[in-house]
């Protein structure tokens, strides 16, 4: 059985980072170096959130009827 909680946090977690990051990346006098990092954990970080909601779905009881 999963824990919807956890998934809540971490997706959560995930999303206030991702915030965070398109915050630094507004500012123009982020150096290229910087926002080539930063873009870089945004993908590895939306990639993350989307597995573990693909595992969460995975895991929720299947409809009978469909």
């Amino acid at each position: 059985m999963w824990n919807e909680g956890w998934l809540v946090t971490e997706v959560g977690s995930i999303t206030e980072r991702l915030r965070q990051i398109a915050e630094r990346l507004r500012d123009p006098e982020v150096p290229d170096s910087e926002a080539e990092k930063l873009a870089r954990e945004a993908a590895d970080l939306v990639a993350r959130a989307g597995n573990e909601i693909e595992r969460a779905a995975r895991q929720l009881p299947r409809d009978a009827d469909g």
